[in-house]
């Protein structure tokens, strides 16, 4: 382990890891049944979305430790699945093989880009108090999704948002979260961990945790889709409307994620560079090509792996942890779908917290460094997306810095990254 993962040069142990490996899957476990379930509505089987959920996930995540040795975990990425079902397959009238066929070509090209180090440029064209406010950002805007996964936080309340009734699974959530700061502050080892198995116990008198009757934590899965593509429609404006918007979003969302997560965990340097990058990004396009054969929709780094660092992941070992139960869940699936989203939650919204702290490093004394930033920080959590709140955050500092005359500051991929922003919003 010490040689593979370099386990002391990062300061963590393997219990650490084995933690943190356990915690970032509970809380992105809940893609095993939402991503079955909304693909399901294109025409698939459930049942064949769910084993190639699990095993592009497994491929992606055991990618991610063994090339770039990061404590990242990546699965079919929501928002993306949603765009895969209701915007191109029910909206657009194409069938799922071609939608299939945009996400493969997408993987195709992000490999050939991570080949010529086109992603790593991005990330490093990101500034650096810009990167600190992703990560930010992505704070607030896991919180938001623990809130609103537990019902917290509503949105049918006569205002923009509010708070749910304390009731059920949002008061499940609340009980849980103060466990889990109660055992923080405490110093309590594997305390997000403990607080995920907590509430879930708890959630079974509130009728919360569901355990049905003639339960079986064992089952077989279902043979996955091979390599149903449907190429007919490649040359066509519509695919090709297609195929950029899923390259827009997967490159921004991942770019935030790896950004963010190295950012919490303390292992970018002092540039906010991320090491192995290069392999990192290449990881990322391996699984949307192997989710693409197997046949799901964009396969993503997951921004729940924030859970993860926070209980203590700073190496691969993390994501092969993650990866292997994302394989025994091939087999224990119920036993894993137990866990219900109000046990995770109080983990998504105390991640949240912990992310928070890099505010504390971006200067806000000079307005060309801190409106970025700052807007960064509002897009993410408002707009629910990574890759908007990145968009606006370069747009602003790009105009930003030219109108103050700074352009000095400017790099000539942060230019090419505002065209491409401004672009983006009239082809959409």
């Amino acid at each position: 382990m010490e040689k593979l993962f370099k386990l002391q040069e990062h300061g963590t142990t393997v219990r650490k890891e084995v933690i943190a490996g356990i915690t970032t899957f509970l809380t992105m476990a809940y893609i095993l049944a939402v991503n079955p379930g909304m693909l399901s509505a294109t025409g698939m089987n459930a049942g064949s979305v769910f084993t190639a959920t699990v095993v592009a996930s497994a491929i992606a995540t055991l990618a991610m430790a063994f090339m770039a040795n990061l404590p990242i975990a990546l699965a079919p990425g929501m928002g993306l699945n949603a765009f895969f079902t209701f915007t191109v397959v029910m909206g657009m009238g194409v069938s799922w093989q071609v939608a299939l066929t945009a996400v493969l070509l997408e993987g195709l090209l992000f490999i050939v880009l991570s080949f010529f180090n086109v992603r790593e440029a991005i990330i490093n064209a990101i500034p650096a108090n810009l990167k600190k406010a992703v990560a930010v950002g992505i704070g607030l805007f896991i919180a938001l999704i623990g809130l609103a996964n537990a019902g917290v936080v509503v949105g049918d309340t006569g205002t923009i948002v509010g708070f749910g009734a304390l009731k059920g699974g949002a008061l499940v959530a609340v009980i849980g979260l103060i466990i889990t700061i109660v055992l923080y502050a405490l110093k309590v080892p594997g305390s997000i961990l403990i607080g995920i198995f907590v509430t879930t116990i708890i959630g079974i008198p509130f009728g919360v945790t569901v355990i049905p009757e003639n339960f079986k934590a064992f089952s077989l899965p279902e043979s996955p889709y091979l390599f149903k593509f449907d190429f007919s429609a490649v040359f066509t404006l519509k695919f090709f409307t297609i195929f950029f918007t899923f390259l827009f979003v997967d490159i921004f969302d991942t770019v935030g994620t790896l950004v963010g997560v190295t950012t919490q965990a303390g292992l970018t340097d002092k540039d906010g560079n991320i090491p192995k990058v290069k392999q990192a990004l290449l990881a990322d396009a391996i699984g949307t090509v192997a989710g693409a054969s197997l046949g799901t929709s964009t396969v993503t780094s997951y921004v729940e792996s924030s859970a993860g660092v926070a209980a203590g992941g700073r190496t691969g070992l993390t994501s092969v942890v993650t990866a292997i139960l994302f394989l025994v869940a091939l087999f224990l699936s119920p036993l894993f779908l137990l866990v219900p989203s109000a046990a995770t939650a109080p983990a998504l919204i105390f991640v949240g917290y912990l992310m928070m702290k890099s505010v504390t490093g971006i200067n806000f004394e000079d307005p060309t460094e801190g409106i970025p930033a700052f807007i960064c920080i509002l897009v993410m959590p408002f707009s629910y997306s990574i890759a908007e709140g990145i968009v606006w955050g370069v747009i602003s500092y790009v105009l930003l810095k030219a109108v103050t005359g700074k352009f000095k500051d400017i790099s000539v991929v942060s230019w090419i990254l505002f065209a491409v922003f401004l672009a983006h919003f009239f082809i959409k």
